[in-house]
């Protein structure tokens, strides 16, 4: 079922299937998973593995719902430990709501040293969560006996640390390493040597290792190269080596490359072999040793467990010295559970052979949370018998008070929202009934697809809001848990809801957002108002935390990526040379002809009241911006559906036949540029004319789609016999295509920039044309009000029916073939043209559980080197965790320095002038203002005309502030020490119009 089902129904998995693949994807849904463990470990791992989509888990435990449950276990209520349940029946129901396609199924048959293991022959992956090592070694040694191989993993999470142990078998074959999809290198030149060397163009950096292998295609001259794999080593960033060419005939030009991924065995050994010579991976440089140093205290604590059949007791002194003679060098604490991102992604590894395995120890600590905490009173972390005693375990009952009385503005309740407020609730975060509170806002509502992820949501919430349905979902979870939900987008629109006062009410701001322009917002927002933010982010198997704390870091603005570049005009118009430049393109005339125009039109005939008006002023020889454009649409706007079938067939014509028919026609196949090189050469694809054919499925979903979107935006009806071959084709058999003339004025050459219609300059011609149009159109009664109304659409990539990436993939694939790259299918073709980051849930849960633990440290006011943010990529995998960006100070003169977090406040009243603000910045700051800026507008200039008469004009004269506004931040420079130095430039200068409370 749940294979056919995935067939059927992609849009569940659709960001995950871009991850894993179609192949790794159709794996899981045949595999089976024993986990074993319903705390909060195994339930982590067990949601994760439900959303992913495997065929079947079964899910084993067999203790009791204890109070304890409540502070790790989302899925354990009071209700559940008041009635004594066992914890796996009271899990496994929830776990199965979260995947239809997921059979669940439960045991609580006894798991120990006497048990006959035959039964874990029908899994694929086995995982066992707080069981003893000895029981580890068993099952590991079973599952490694077996042929094939059952994939085992052991975890393990006691208080600040945690551990991960893989075992996929003696040879474990994985298909794609590194789940990066292989670029198209283009191939400036190849020598005619021993050892031939490749040159990427335009000094591409190819990031290839020695020892891979490449394959060729579309070289000209040498020929022999193409569809060959070479195996390469590495000369430069920019050129590699690949063997013997010196009997092949000379390169002439072009052709590109592309990484030829290679299957990757890896070898393992069971737990009994690794543990005395332990392959660990290094999460921190900074302390290198500490992997090594918790696996020794680990299996300290596991020989505990074995001598006593019970964890140490928290505050025993007896206990931590037994644990202390067990290992001699024993320095972190071992309480008992607090929030850490385990590893579940190696299952899915383990099921799909994708991606690198871990191999084959993992282990995590955060011994910077307990490091202020060693000084407090062992009764701190004593037990109270309530749902916190694990976390109080780890940092003492005035933390979780202060976690309690904590204000949490969180923006943002998709995947990673979700996993954060199931973090909040566990932790307790915001719960204080005079002080607490969580405040989260997210203008979206529920989709299908985000149901694979966002794990709070279920089928019965698709189209309700995230924000409040997410908070519900979390009191169920946590029900003294106070959650404020909003439906705003955070930006500058909404200021006067989440204003200065909003934030510096706030304790601690959450990001939990999908794009670069709302985080610098929000950064911008928090460093104004001295607030610390927790940001993170995901995109497929990798993610980031960044802390960032007033006067101690950077913030999120202070680093700036390189932007994204932009495919050029010229390429997209006639240079396409890969697959993503045709899937642009094809996105583009959707939004040009069924979201730009229709809305332009619109806006045209709001702004002008009539036709009539309209060709008065025009008449009169006035130029209306967008006229000639809207009346055009106008003039040529269908009436029934075989009209928009008519437009969708002259659009084909112009795409795929006269565009190229043109080209040919500016350049020629044997143009040659200056230099006497050929014109039409790598990455220049010469494009060859399609002729039309309804029998060809990709020109009849063309033609349809086409004709579909336009029936939409003019409103036209159309019935499903109207899509039907025969009816289309009766239609176009009536079409007209007027004989093609080439044009000796068509721009094609790479400089043309991309025209603004709206503002392009007409000829007088042109303009004579279009007064005529619309003579025509009113005399002829077509200026009705229903005519001077169309309907834009907004490109929506996940409704099938819609015909939206209809047109899309059709168009790509359809210039794609004209210009001979090789087409994409719909799933690439649907993430390119709509944006879609690809997403797993294994990586939202990682980045969620490494912001809690920062939180912490945040709330308790930790110092500078205790904080840390992380990069991961899961499917390497690697972890990174490193010191924040220390803030940055400048320095003025004299001892006058400032960092981003300082502005400078100066308050004033209604007769305040500009030369009482200069002097205020005198007095207060001992230093002389030279230039006062506000915005873009120059308030004070030495050096412009007429600017010291300014100095008199009062600061509300100058401002203009309105009803609302407290204060407005200046940029002030000031003037260097010494003369002919520059004016340097200094913190923003807050000033407020009133003195009233003078505090910013």
């Amino acid at each position: 079922m749940a294979a056919d089902s995935m067939e059927i129904d992609d849009s569940l998995y659709s960001r995950q299937r871009y991850v894993l693949g179609d192949s790794a994807m159709h794996q899981m849904a045949q595999s089976s998973v024993f986990l074993s463990g319903m705390g909060g470990l195994g339930i982590e791992i067990g949601k994760n593995i439900a959303l992913a989509g495997v065929k079947a888990v079964t899910l084993h435990d067999t203790k009791q719902c204890e109070t304890s449950d409540l502070g790790c276990n989302f899925f354990i209520s009071k209700e559940d430990v008041l009635n004594q349940r066992m914890r796996v029946e009271a899990v496994c129901p929830r776990v199965a709501e979260l995947n239809p396609y997921v059979h669940v199924d439960m045991s609580s048959s006894a798991l120990d040293d006497n048990t006959d293991l035959s039964f874990l022959s029908k899994y694929q992956c086995v995982i066992l969560t707080e069981a003893r090592l000895s029981l580890q070694k068993r099952v590991n040694e079973f599952c490694h006996s077996q042929q094939p191989p059952i994939r085992f993993i052991g975890c393990d999470a006691y208080g600040i640390c945690m551990r991960v142990f893989c075992d996929f078998g003696e040879e474990f074959e994985v298909s794609d390493a590194t789940g990066e999809e292989p670029k198209e290198i283009f191939i400036q030149s190849i020598t005619q040597d021993n050892p031939g060397v490749v040159t990427c163009m335009d000094n591409q950096p190819h990031g290839l290792q020695t020892g891979q292998s490449v394959v060729f295609r579309e070289v000209n001259g040498m020929v022999e190269l193409n569809g060959a794999a070479r195996q390469v080593s590495v000369i430069s960033p920019h050129s590699f080596a690949i063997g013997d060419t010196s009997q092949l005939q000379p390169h002439a030009h072009g052709g590109f490359f592309v990484l030829v991924k290679t299957p990757k065995t890896y070898r393992f050994e069971t737990i009994e072999k690794q543990l005395c010579d332990p392959q660990v991976l290094i999460p921190d440089l900074s302390k290198p040793e500490a992997p090594l140093q918790i696996h020794a205290a680990m299996l300290a604590l596991d020989t505990f467990q074995e001598q006593h059949g019970r964890l140490p007791n928290t505050g025993c002194v007896q206990d931590a010295e037994v644990l202390l003679n067990l290992w001699g060098m024993l320095t972190l604490p071992l309480p008992y559970f607090l929030l850490f991102p385990p590893f579940c992604q190696e299952a899915l590894k383990a099921i799909t052979g994708k991606f690198a395995p871990l191999q084959q120890w993992f282990y995590l600590d955060a011994i910077e949370v307990v490091r202020p905490l060693q000084s407090l009173p062992v009764e701190e972390f004593l037990p109270r018998g309530d749902r916190y005693d694990g976390l109080r375990a780890c940092i003492g009952e005035s933390m979780c008070l202060e976690l309690h009385k904590l204000k949490v503005f969180m923006v943002g309740c998709g995947a990673i929202g979700c996993e954060m407020l199931k973090n909040f609730a566990l932790l307790g975060v915001g719960l204080a009934k005079s002080s607490g509170e969580v405040c989260i806002t997210d203008p979206d509502l529920i989709e299908k697809s985000n149901l694979n992820r966002q794990f709070l949501f279920r089928p019965h919430h698709i189209q309700k809001p995230k924000s409040i349905t997410a908070a519900e979902a979390t009191h169920d979870i946590n029900p003294d848990l106070h959650v404020n939900a909003h439906l705003n987008k955070v930006c500058p629109a909404t200021e006067g809801i989440y204003s200065d006062p909003f934030y510096s009410n706030m304790n601690v701001v959450v990001t939990a957002l999908d794009n670069v322009e709302a985080r610098r917002y929000v950064d911008s927002r928090c460093v104004s108002n001295q607030r610390p933010l927790l940001d993170s982010g995901t995109m497929g198997t990798k993610g980031h935390t960044e802390i960032i704390v007033p006067n101690l870091t950077e913030s999120y603005n202070s680093h700036r990526d390189p932007p994204e570049e932009e495919i050029p005009f010229c390429t997209l118009k006639s240079f396409p040379s890969v697959i993503e430049h045709t899937i642009q393109w094809a996105r583009d005339k959707f939004e040009n002809a069924f979201a730009h125009k229709p809305s332009m039109y619109n806006s045209f005939w709001q702004t002008h009241s009539s036709a009539e008006v309209v060709l008065q002023r025009m008449q009169a020889g006035e130029s209306l911006e967008g006229s000639f454009q809207v009346i055009k649409l106008l003039s040529r706007r269908p009436n029934q559906w075989v009209q928009c079938v008519g437009i969708a067939r002259v659009k084909f014509e112009k795409y795929f036949k006269r565009k190229a028919l043109q080209l040919l026609h500016s350049f020629p196949l044997d143009t040659r540029l200056k230099d006497g090189s050929l014109f039409w050469q790598s990455p220049k694809r010469p494009p060859a004319p399609i002729d039309f054919d309804l029998k060809d499925s990709l020109h009849f979903t063309f033609i349809v789609s086409t004709a579909r979107l336009f029936a939409e935006i003019y409103n036209i009806p159309y019935s499903e016999k109207d899509l039907s071959e025969e009816e289309v084709a009766r239609i176009l058999s009536d079409v007209e295509i007027p004989e093609y003339r080439p044009s000796e004025k068509v721009k094609t050459d790479e400089t043309v920039k991309k025209p603004d219609q709206m503002k392009m300059p007409q000829s007088s011609e042109e303009e004579r044309e279009a007064v005529s149009q619309l003579e025509h159109a009113i005399v002829t009664d077509c200026v009705t009000a229903e005519r001077l109304q169309m309907s834009p659409l907004q490109f929506e990539k996940d409704d099938d029916s819609n015909g939206h990436m209809d047109f899309v993939a059709s168009a790509s694939a359809l210039r794609a073939r004209m210009y001979s790259i090789e087409p994409a299918d719909r799933l690439k073709t649907k993430r390119i043209a709509g944006k879609i980051i690809p997403a797993i849930a294994t990586a939202t849960a990682a980045v969620a559980g490494l912001v809690a633990i920062e939180m912490i440290k945040v709330v308790g006011g930790y110092g500078f080197d205790s904080f840390k943010n992380c990069f991961f990529n899961l499917a390497l995998p690697v972890m990174v965790l490193t010191e924040p960006a220390s803030v940055k100070r400048t320095h003025i003169r004299d001892n006058i320095y400032f960092s981003i977090w300082d502005c400078w406040t100066v308050y004033g009243n209604e007769d305040f002038t500009l030369s009482d603000l200069m002097s205020a910045v005198r007095d207060k700051y001992g230093i002389e203002p030279t230039m006062v800026v506000h915005g873009v507008k120059m308030l004070y200039v030495p050096v412009m005309p007429g600017h010291s008469k300014r100095l008199k004009l009062t600061m509300q004269k100058l401002i203009k502030p309105s009803a609302d506004r407290r204060y407005v931040d200046l940029t002030v420079s000031f003037a260097p020490e010494a003369d002919g130095d520059e004016d340097l430039p200094g913190p923003p200068v807050r000033y407020f119009f009133t003195s009233d409370g003078e505090t910013p």
